[in-house]
C-alpha cells in the first residue's frame, strides 16, 4: 500500500519486482489513489490493482471488497491516517515502513544529521523485512505508447522537466530557458516535459527556445514513452525525477530546498549515484539547507540562494559530464 504520489509510487516498484521473483508463488495486490492508476497499470508484477478515492462511499465499498481478499500480510508503504484507516479496517498483520520523521526533523529544523549514511528510499521499503535484498535492477514505468510525432530523427533532443509542487523545488524558469539557449547553440532540440500543473511554465519555456511542448493532462505513460527519445533529462526534484530515471535515460536533477539525505535522489539499482545514469546538482554551501523535506511556497530567507547559485552555465557543463560519461 502506497497511495500517493507519482515518484513514491514508482520507488516502490523494485520491492514489488524483487517480492515477485524471489517467492513467484505469491500474489501481490496493491492499493493507490485513483490518480495515480497509470503508473502500475503494465505492471506485470502485481495481480491486481485496488483504487483508493476521494469519495468515501467508494471506499467503504473498497474495504469490502480488501476484506474479501483474506490477505497473509499487508505491507504499509504510505503510514499515515490514511493507510492506518485501512489496515485498521481490514484487520490483518500489517509491516509498516519507518518513515524516519524524527531524524528528518531533526536535520530540517536544527541542522542535526542522522541520514548521513541512510539509503535510498527503495532500499529502506526493502529493510522492512528482515534479510531482504532487492535485485540490481531500477524502477518499472511500463509503457507501450509510441512517442509523439512532434519527434524529428534527424534532430537531438534534451529533456527539460521544469515543474514542481512547491516552488523551493523549482529552479527558475528563466534558468531553463537561458539554458535552452545555450543547449540550442550546441545543437539540442529541448523537449519540454510536465503534467496539467506545469502547462504554463512549460508553455512560457518554449516560447523561448528551440523546443516542442510535450506536457499533457498528466498522462505519465505517454510522458515516459517521450522522455525515451531524450539523450537527457533536466528536472527538479520532482516526480518527473522519478519518471525520467525509471526510463532509463540519464537525468540531470536540480536539488533547491530538499536534499540527497532524505534518500529521494534518482533511483537506477546497482548503478545508483554513478555519474554514468544521473547526476544530483545542489548547493552545498548553504547552512540553511534543507529548509523543508517536502517543499515551501518562497525561500524563507528571501535569498533563494539554494537555486539561483546553481547557474545554467554549471547545469550545461554537468550535462556534457553525463553525456560523456
Amino acid at each position: 500500500m502506497r497511495l500517493s504520489s507519482l515518484g513514491d509510487i514508482l520507488l516502490t516498484t523494485p520491492l514489488i519486482r524483487s517480492i515477485q521473483r524471489k517467492y513467484p508463488e505469491k500474489k501481490i495486490h496493491f492499493l493507490l489513489r485513483s490518480e495515480y492508476e497509470s503508473v502500475l497499470l503494465n505492471n506485470h508484477f502485481l495481480e491486481k490493482i485496488y483504487l483508493f478515492t476521494r469519495n468515501d462511499e467508494e471506499n467503504k465499498k473498497l474495504i469490502k471488497e480488501l476484506k474479501k481478499e483474506r490477505y497473509d500480510l499487508i505491507i504499509d508503504l504510505q503510514n499515515n491516517l490514511r493507510s492506518a484507516y485501512v489496515r485498521n479496517m481490514l484487520m490483518v498483520k500489517c509491516i509498516k515502513f519507518n518513515k524516519r520523521d524524527l531524524a528528518k526533523l531533526l536535520l530540517v529544523k536544527f541542522k542535526i544529521n542522522l541520514l548521513k549514511n541512510a539509503a535510498q528510499i527503495p532500499v529502506r521499503y526493502a529493510e522492512i523485512f528482515d534479510d531482504f535484498q532487492l535485485d540490481n535492477e531500477g524502477l518499472d514505468l511500463i509503457t507501450y505508447n509510441a512517442p509523439s510525432p512532434l519527434f524529428n530523427e534527424e534532430k537531438k533532443y534534451i529533456g527539460f522537466a521544469p515543474g514542481s509542487k512547491h516552488y523551493t523545488k523549482m529552479w527558475p524558469k528563466e534558468y531553463y530557458i537561458q539554458l535552452g539557449k545555450i543547449l540550442n547553440d550546441a545543437g539540442y532540440t529541448i523537449a519540454i516535459f510536465g503534467g496539467k500543473d506545469d502547462r504554463l511554465v512549460c508553455a512560457e519555456i518554449t516560447a523561448q527556445i528551440d523546443s516542442i511542448d510535450l506536457s499533457n493532462k498528466n498522462d505519465i505513460l505517454q510522458t515516459a514513452a517521450d522522455m525515451k527519445k531524450c539523450a537527457c533529462i533536466v528536472c527538479n526534484d520532482s516526480g518527473m525525477m522519478h519518471t525520467a530515471t525509471s526510463t532509463g535515460v540519464k537525468v540531470l536533477a536540480i536539488f533547491g530546498s530538499t536534499v540527497k539525505e532524505f534518500g529521494f535522489f534518482p533511483y537506477t539499482g546497482k548503478d545508483s549515484g554513478l555519474l554514468s545514469k544521473s547526476l544530483v546538482l545542489e548547493n552545498k554551501l548553504l547552512s540553511c539547507r534543507p529548509c523543508t523535506h517536502i517543499g515551501k511556497d518562497k525561500c524563507p530567507k528571501t535569498h533563494f540562494k539554494c537555486m539561483l547559485e546553481i547557474t545554467p552555465q554549471l547545469a550545461y557543463n554537468n550535462i556534457n559530464l553525463l553525456l560523456n560519461s
